[in-house]
């Protein structure tokens, strides 16, 4: 906390430096966010972050927000597979960024490529929500209810693969589109359930629609998934150091073990990948990491505990562990198999 507190006071000295370049220049604050429900909700909670820690952000004209719509908000009809190409919902924001037609970007953190352009840095912003999947059904109260045959739309193959794991006599569609999109797929009896991750449904306000919060050790939760991911020009002063002030240490150093475990995965692995780091309160970080083969036949796990502030070797030495434990089947499908999900991210939505 001592450390947590020396920090925030230099970013503030930074801060009133920084600022008056931006007033002296009479700029705003550009925001760049896709188009989506939840994407704007997530964009406008960052943006008050930004007012309560930074009070002349709070002027009406201090702050623009820029909404741009990203190839994969664009192509909707196919799955993310068939579509090819990387960064599918972060390309064009970096892009904005990089002509300076945007200061920050905001994403999800599970939609962040492992390795961001040149020339921009993200900080993980703010406390991580409950990153547990959520069961959504108007047949059954929880998985384990669920009819013998009955069907569930996820586009995700960590779901996928995980479900098929537990619940092998299930069938699993692939359905894409926004939260909306996926709910009504139920109450039109297209799909019997679908899984959605609990954050992005209570920053809607739609978390009433949950029957079940998904158990870790049933179905791990994707690296990231419910953090909040800010990007920025790495040579951008006022920018970083605006977001350094919404960081958050102990959901930082989980994110770095996170994504420090999914790089090393990363250089051929196309193939289901779950990953939560936790604190335990006592300065301490376990890491859960797990590939498997799509139709959830064989998976790996590993489990790993280290100082909290070795998440980035925590990260690591679970990836180096998990290539390990893999065996012949899932390793050859990572180095052989065709890409059945797009990078960045195995979970991108």
């Amino acid at each position: 906390n001592h450390i947590f507190c020396s920090r925030q006071n230099y970013y503030l000295r930074t801060l009133r430096n920084t600022e008056k370049l931006l007033i002296m220049a009479n700029n705003k604050l550009r925001i760049g966010t896709r188009g989506s429900p939840l994407a704007l909700t997530q964009a406008n909670l960052v943006i008050d972050a930004l007012k309560h820690v930074h009070p002349n952000l709070k002027e009406k004209s201090a702050i623009e927000m820029i909404v741009i719509k990203t190839t994969g908000d664009r192509i909707q009809s196919t799955l993310l597979s068939e579509v090819g190409g990387k960064g599918l919902f972060t390309k064009e924001i970096d892009e904005a960024m990089l002509n300076d037609r945007i200061d920050i970007g905001i994403h999800s953190m599970k939609d962040m490529p492992t390795i961001l352009p040149d020339g921009i840095v993200f900080h993980t912003i703010m406390a991580r929500e409950d990153a547990r999947d959520a069961f959504i059904s108007d047949k059954a109260t929880s998985i384990e209810d669920l009819a013998q045959g009955s069907s569930i739309g996820t586009a995700s193959l960590r779901r996928k693969s995980q479900l098929l794991s537990y619940r092998p006599d299930l069938t699993v569609l692939p359905i894409r589109g926004n939260v909306d999109t996926r709910l009504q797929k139920i109450k039109e009896g297209i799909i019997d359930a679908t899984l959605l991750a609990y954050a992005g449904l209570k920053r809607l306000g739609k978390d009433r629609e949950i029957k079940q919060l998904i158990d870790t050790k049933v179905i791990l939760p994707a690296v990231g998934q419910g953090a909040l991911a800010a990007t920025c020009r790495g040579d951008d002063a006022y920018a970083n150091t605006v977001l350094a002030l919404l960081s958050e240490p102990t959901t930082t150093a989980a994110i770095v073990a996170e994504r420090a475990m999914l790089a090393v995965l990363d250089g051929s692995c196309h193939t289901p990948i779950g990953g939560l780091a936790q604190p335990d309160g006592q300065g301490h970080l376990e890491l859960r990491g797990l590939v498997a083969l799509p139709d959830g036949a064989k998976t790996a796990e590993v489990t790993m505990t280290a100082p909290i502030t070795k998440a980035e070797d925590l990260g690591k030495s679970v990836g180096e562990n998990l290539l390990i434990k893999a065996g012949p089947d899932i390793l050859n499908f990572l180095e052989e198999g065709k890409p059945l999900f797009i990078r960045p991210h195995p979970e991108a939505e």
